[in-house]
């Protein structure tokens, strides 16, 4: 006599795997976005060192992407949400670095979209994002 499985045991199962995927695919999105976070948290530490260094030879900090894109590098866009970026960088006169999270061109985040983090050059950390 041949077993075969029933239909109901192919569906239960069915369903577990489906529950599975669903899960894991939360945590993957979770932990993509945190690392992005953390990406710009450290192009905000770097921004930071530079804008120090600048102030020290020039008495004034950097605030035009063309300043911020000479002292970090010709593969970093300051000022606009393109190449492998997911957040457009800025800093204000005062020395703060602003990273706001962008949400067009396909790189609409996964959570929170209002994700924006500041560091000042004084290394105090603030914005929408508990970082």
């Amino acid at each position: 006599m041949k077993r075969a499985f029933t239909l109901l045991e192919l569906m239960v199962v069915i369903i577990l795997i489906g529950i599975l995927a669903s899960l894991g695919t939360v945590s993957y999105t979770s932990v993509i976005e945190k690392a992005r976070r953390g990406e710009a948290a450290s192009i905000l530490g770097t921004m930071r060192q530079m804008a120090i260094i600048t102030f020290q030879e020039t008495g004034a900090y950097p605030t035009t992407p063309a300043q911020l894109q000479s002292l970090l590098g010709a593969g970093f866009a300051a000022g606009a949400c393109n190449g492998s970026y997911y957040f457009q960088y800025s800093m204000d006169a005062a020395g703060t670095g602003t990273a706001t999270r962008c949400a067009a061109g396909g790189k609409a985040p996964q959570g929170n979209a209002a994700d924006t983090m500041t560091l000042t050059v004084a290394g105090v950390k603030g914005g929408a994002v508990n970082w």
